[in-house]
């Protein structure tokens, strides 16, 4: 198929017939891209454009892959321009969003499982540490999360005083917190076990409750409060 034109191809094997005939899930990958993006470039299909795209994307990651890749990596294929690529990002975008928001209603805030599941595909490729707080009601309901702070490849610069100033602002009940490790490896570091034990023990003053912080890896994760509760220090 990879050789034919888009006209040399039978009318099954047609992304937009096939869609019609069949169902959109029962397309490929490739086909449902090219279905988006419209037409190809001068000698290349849409289908044989949108194999490349793939191609470029990690492998196992699928369409999530596209996700993660720039618009300067995308414009390196043969056929993609600005609008190409940025038509790609934003559906990479919405994939991602439609994902979180299907991950979101089946969020159980008493297993750290569930919420390194939702903030894994979003964090374990960031090459900073990101930190991001979830704030929640008195029935342990999620009012909203925000990131707290970006830092550099080994630290994520937070303070108890940014943390507790966006809990209030959400009128937060119970607090938990999510950060990256860009190095793939969930094993909380000494500034990870002291900055908890400060949120920690700064929330108890304040009546927000610290109830987990979860550290995210390459498709693995640490919860602190499961693995042992650091708040001795």
């Amino acid at each position: 198929m990879k050789h034919l034109r888009m006209n040399e191809l039978s009318k099954e094997d047609k992304p937009y017939e096939k869609c019609q005939l069949l169902g959109a899930q029962a397309l490929t990958d490739a086909e449902l891209l090219a279905v988006i993006l419209r037409c190809g470039s001068q000698g290349c299909s849409s289908l044989e454009l949108s194999s490349e795209i793939l191609k470029m994307s990690k492998a196992e990651d699928g369409l999530l892959g596209i996700y993660h890749l720039s618009l300067s990596e995308l414009k390196r294929i043969k056929g993609i321009g600005t609008v190409k690529a940025v038509q790609i990002k934003c559906i990479g975008e919405l994939s991602a969003r439609i994902s979180r928001l299907s991950a979101r209603q089946k969020l159980l805030f008493d297993k750290p499982e569930s919420i390194a599941s939702y903030y894994m595909e979003s964090l374990r490729h960031e090459e900073q540490e990101h930190m991001i707080c979830l704030m929640l009601d008195t029935k342990n309901r999620m009012i909203g999360d925000a990131e707290i702070s970006v830092g550099t490849v080994n630290s994520s610069l937070v303070s108890p005083r940014e943390v507790f100033l966006t809990a209030m602002q959400f009128h937060a009940v119970h607090i938990i917190l999510v950060h990256n490790h860009p190095s793939g490896d969930a094993t909380p570091s000494r500034e990870d076990l002291l900055v908890t034990s400060r949120i920690f023990h700064a929330g108890a003053l304040l009546g927000i409750e610290l109830l987990d912080h979860i550290v995210i890896g390459d498709r693995c994760y640490r919860s602190l409060f499961r693995d042992g509760r650091p708040m001795e220090s």
